[in-house]
This record gives C-alpha cells, sequence and structure tokens, in this order.
C-alpha cells in the first residue's frame, strides 16, 4: 500500500477476501503519505499552540467537507494531483480561505525526485505555470498540498531538510568493482544522491598461483619481517588464499603488517589483524614510504618485505623499499581486466548527460570507463581522487571538476558533497532555480516531462 493500509481505498476489500478465503493476514501500519510527505518537505503539521489539522481527498471531498475546512483557520493536508491543485485552492478560497493564505504543493514526495513549490491559495495556478510544471503530459502525479501558516516560505527554508541535501536528486555514477563501490554508495546516499554502480575493473586470480602460494607459505615460516598491503584487494587475495589452507589471522603472529590507507586498514581489522603501519600524511604508496623505517640489521632479524599486489601497480613502493635497505618479494596476488560493458541504457546515459556526476578513483576507472561505455557528457561533474587520475581524465578530453584533497574514496565523495553545496548556494543567492547537472544539457526538459 502506499502509506498507511487504513486509508488505502483497496485495502479492506483485499482483507476481506484473504478473510473469506481463510486466508491469514497481518496488517502492518504504516505512515500516511498525507503526513510524511510534509515531514521530508520541511512543513510540520502542527505547533506548540495546538492548531487543528484536517485532511481531505479532494477526489471525494464533498461540498460540506470544503465548507468545513474552508471555515477553519486550521491546517488542511489535501491529497490530490498536480493539475487539480488549483481546482483545490479555489474551494478553499470560495469556502472562505483567504488568497493569500500560505500554501506548499509536493510531488514525488519522500523520494529523491522530491519537488515543493510555495505560493498562496490565490497565486498557486501561476506559480506552477511560471515553473513550467504546468501544463504537462504528467498532470495526473499524485502531490500533498498543505495549506496554513506553517507551510510559509520562511519556514520552509529553515525546514527543508531533505531537498536541500548537496547533491539531491544526483544520479552519480560510481565506476568501481561491485565490493568496492558499496560503502561509497552509502555515503552518496547521505548526501541525497542516486548512486549507479557500474564495474569498469573484474578482480581474477593470478596466471600463475605458484609465486603467491610460495610467499604465503614463507609467511607461514617466518621468511618475512614486514608485509604491505597496497589495496583491499590484495588483503582479499591473501584472505582467500590463508582459507585455501586453513589459515586465519594468527598467521600473521611476529610479522609487522603495513596498509597503504584508511579502507586498507579497515579490510585488515575485518580479517583480525591490526596493521603496525598506516601512512600518517598522504593514503599512497609514496606516504606509507615516508613512515616506513630504514632497514637496520641491529634490530629487524629479517631483511625481507612480502609485497602482494596488482599486475599492473606502479613501482614506486618496490623502488623506495629497496632504497630503504630491504629485500622485496614483489608478488602479483590477483590480475585487474576491464569488466564487460554495462547495458545500452547506460551507456546511452553515460554519453547524453543523463548522470549528473561521475566519481574516478583511478586512472584505471577513468580508461576503463571510456573504454566500454564511452565518455561522459560535458555537462557531466568530473571528480577525481587524485592529480594522477586527474591528468588520465584530461587526457581523454575530459573537464576536471572536483578533486579529492587526500586520496581517500570517502574524501572524494565529501568534496562532491562541498561542490554540490556551493553550487546549490550560487544558484539561491543569484535568486535561479536549484537544478541538477543534468538538467543543463540540451532538452533535458522536454525529455524528462514526456517520461
Amino acid at each position: 500500500m502506499t502509506g498507511d493500509p487504513g486509508l488505502d481505498v483497496y485495502a479492506t476489500g483485499e482483507m476481506l477476501a484473504c478473510a473469506a478465503s481463510g486466508v491469514p493476514f497481518e496488517v502492518v501500519p504504516g505512515i500516511a503519505t498525507a503526513v510524511g510527505v510534509p515531514a521530508y518537505a520541511g512543513v510540520p503539521l502542527r505547533d506548540a499552540q495546538g492548531t487543528d489539522v484536517r485532511f481531505v481527498d479532494a477526489r471525494t471531498a464533498s461540498d460540506r467537507c470544503w465548507t468545513e475546512v474552508g471555515a477553519s483557520d486550521g491546517t488542511v493536508v489535501v491529497s490530490t494531483t498536480l493539475d487539480s491543485v488549483a481546482a483545490a485552492a479555489g474551494e478553499l478560497v470560495a469556502a472562505g480561505r483567504k488568497p493569500d493564505t500560505p500554501l506548499t504543493v509536493t510531488v514525488a514526495g519522500t523520494t529523491t525526485r522530491q519537488r515543493t513549490w510555495t505560493a498562496t491559495l490565490g497565486s498557486i495556478a501561476q506559480t506552477l505555470k511560471q515553473a513550467k510544471v504546468l501544463p504537462s503530459p504528467e498532470g495526473g502525479r499524485p502531490v500533498i498540498a498543505v495549506v496554513g501558516e506553517r507551510s510559509a516560505a520562511a519556514q520552509r527554508d529553515q525546514l527543508s531538510w531533505f531537498e536541500s541535501k548537496p547533491l539531491f536528486g544526483w544520479k552519480v555514477l560510481v565506476p568501481r568493482t561491485k565490493e568496492q563501490a558499496v560503502s561509497l554508495s552509502d555515503q552518496l546516499r547521505s548526501y541525497g544522491a542516486v548512486p549507479h554502480e557500474v564495474p569498469t575493473i573484474a578482480v581474477e586470480p593470478p596466471r600463475t598461483p605458484q609465486q603467491m602460494e610460495r610467499a604465503v607459505k614463507g609467511l607461514v615460516t617466518g621468511r618475512y619481517e614486514w608485509i604491505a598491503f597496497t589495496s583491499v584487494n590484495a588483503v582479499k587475495a591473501v584472505r582467500e588464499k590463508f582459507e585455501e589452507y586453513g589459515l586465519d589471522a594468527r598467521a600473521f603472529a611476529g610479522i609487522k603488517v603495513a596498509a597503504v590507507g584508511e579502507q586498507t586498514a579497515k579490510a585488515l581489522v575485518a580479517f583480525g589483524v591490526k596493521p603496525d603501519l598506516v601512512p600518517s600524511g598522504e593514503q599512497s604508496a609514496a606516504g606509507l614510504l615516508e613512515d616506513w623505517p630504514p632497514y637496520d640489521p641491529v634490530f629487524d632479524p629479517i631483511d625481507r618485505v612480502f609485497l602482494p599486489r596488482a599486475d599492473i601497480a606502479t613501482e614506486t613502493l618496490v623502488a623506495g623499499l629497496i632504497e630503504l635497505g630491504w629485500e622485496v618479494d614483489d608478488v602479483t596476488a590477483y590480475r585487474t581486466v576491464r569488466a564487460s560493458p554495462p547495458p545500452a541504457e547506460t551507456r546511452e546515459a553515460i554519453k547524453g548527460g543523463g548522470f549528473d556526476a561521475v566519481l574516478f578513483t583511478s586512472s584505471s576507472t577513468v580508461r576503463n570507463l571510456v573504454g566500454i561505455a564511452g565518455k561522459p557528457h560535458n555537462v557531466t561533474v568530473i571528480a577525481c581522487i587524485g592529480p594522477a587520475t586527474a591528468k588520465t581524465a584530461e587526457e581523454h578530453g575530459l573537464r576536471v571538476d572536483v578533486m579529492a584533497p587526500e586520496p581517500s574514496v570517502h574524501k572524494l565523495a565529501q568534496a562532491l558533497a562541498d561542490f554540490g553545496l556551493k553550487r546549490r548556494a550560487a544558484a539561491l543567492e543569484a535568486g535561479d532555480p536549484v537544478t541538477r547537472p543534468s538538467e543543463r544539457r540540451p532538452g533535458a526538459r522536454r525529455r524528462r516531462s514526456t517520461t
């Protein structure tokens, strides 16, 4: 049911049908749309003075109903459709409400396509016309209208918590491996965005697993002083090899463990291993080297480091460790290959400007996304995790709009949210409507109105 079953016109009939057939049923109370939508629109229905609240369904309201609510000075919540709002406002004015009574109209309430207009009973028709909302083939869409002083624009500016989120309604492309995209997508949702995960990289085992097998056995037999993890995938690869041999985190006893950044460290903690070294500065191979101690034959009984990593990893860390006096077993723990192309609909949205932003978390995600799906449209906001990724994006003809202050996926999402917040503030200051980047593409409004 939409909202609460007790207010649904068909719920009772369905329950009676179940009862007649001897089918047990339960009724789970829900939040009525007439209450939930105003809460999401930032329109309180009552205040400390205990204002009377009336609920009206415009489709079934009688003349007597309109007369009663028109004579009241309480809040009126009207369930109606977009193209019938003005008629409902007219009924209230005819019944005695003043034309200058504040009114809010919310369409697609509680979803990331929610939109609210503030007007008065006398001006709502003109407001919707000026906003180019009406006339429209979508005029039959249900809306919730709230009439009363608590829906005044001045109050709503401060109480509109949902639509004012920094990335509200933005469709954001997350081109990562499926496993890596989950926490990033959750963070984007907290900013009001709609994440769309498109795997661009598939992780596969190395073609020759013998080198990895020898290294893991050496880990158990005391061949290494350190093991350095440069990615979540490296942790996953070693963990899977451990499980294959019946080992667990206890095999790391006596071995120092390094993690290149916070996400890799979290993956190790989930494995039961607390890393001894995580960069205090930049979360990268260079940052790890800045904190890595040089080999000291007095204090370090073993001079060897186990480095499980991807087949396409750079040599920065290996060269730096050797310079610090360490011997390095540089082992391919996994291969990264280009994923299969996304569905045609997604490819068209990428190239046609259907996405508001795309997050690039590595140079390979840039190359692979362009390779499997095409270049993002120029209205799409491009956000990159660091200078190297930004350079790759620019080499592919993309304009970089946002860059993370440090190489972290969560800092990248935060940077995009800050960008969205500034963009929103600039629009409000200029007196312009707040729009999403994808609404800037030619014909965007026209196409949206007919879908």
